[in-house]
């Protein structure tokens, strides 16, 4: 049984529990992050946070990300979002691009799509040639491997819905004139090939999952549940994470 297969899609929370939960962990969230940057307790930076989404077109980053960052001040976090990559940028080694955007120390940096693109959108499509994202698995390790290293916590969610959810929510951007513009061609096309995209994100994640950057499948068919899912998430990696750094998290308090 395949790892997406074990996900519980029916996970789903009900409305007054899942609007208490989520304020809770943002409030969470919120102290620790002021901690981490120094702003809390006695004013010591603590190490660098990066928060990486990947999952299925419509599957709720959007949402999750929006609610993620909303109780943050915006100088304190920076959301960076990943396409194809440009000419320019095909010119260098595919992890080249993402340097600029990590965070440094005290820092928080989120990523709506990332260097995973390799592994799967680039080798479904042929974007990139099999000798390339083979070795693209180890390059990918040991570039969190480094940055793990050096002290960043680095959280990385695999945003995961049914065909029939994804279809749902397709058809409903296509009739919304405010939302239709998330709606391409491609998204389609992508929906034809999910069978190939399934066994490219299992193969991400059985070479991938390591101690130091461990995946998170998140059940996205209900949106509530699955934004609640990431924000607790969030938290306990920090929590958990900090207190075996030796930080006071009294201090968040």
């Amino acid at each position: 049984m395949t790892r997406l297969a074990k996900v519980d899609l029916s996970a789903t929370l009900a409305k007054k529990d899942g609007r208490r939960r989520l304020e809770t962990a943002q409030q969470r969230l919120l102290r620790l992050r002021l901690l981490l940057g120094g702003q809390l307790g006695h004013h010591k930076i603590g190490p660098p946070l990066c928060v990486l989404f990947e999952g299925w077109d419509a599957s709720g980053k959007g949402g999750a990300i929006k609610r993620l960052v909303a109780p943050l001040d915006p100088r304190h976090v920076r959301v960076s979002q990943f396409a194809a990559p440009t000419y320019d940028e095909k010119r260098h080694h595919f992890l080249q691009r993402f340097w600029p955007v990590l965070p440094g120390w005290g820092g928080m940096t989120v990523l709506d799509r990332s260097w995973y693109g390799r592994v799967l959108v680039e080798r479904v499509e042929g974007f990139a040639s099999k000798e390339q994202w083979t070795r693209a698995y180890d390059e990918i390790v040991e570039f969190e491997r480094t940055l793990t290293a050096e002290g960043m916590i680095l959280i990385k969610f695999w945003m995961h819905v049914s065909p029939e959810e994804q279809l749902r929510r397709f058809e409903a951007r296509a009739q919304d004139p405010l939302r239709s513009w998330k709606l391409t061609d491609e998204d389609w096309r992508n929906r034809e090939r999910r069978d190939d995209y399934e066994a490219a994100i299992e193969a991400m994640l059985t070479r991938t999952d390591k101690r130091r950057a461990p995946w998170k499948i998140v059940a996205g068919d209900s949106k509530p549940y699955a934004r609640v899912a990431v924000l607790e998430h969030v938290c306990r990696t920090l929590e958990t994470d900090l207190t075996a750094r030796g930080y006071d998290l009294h201090d968040a308090d």
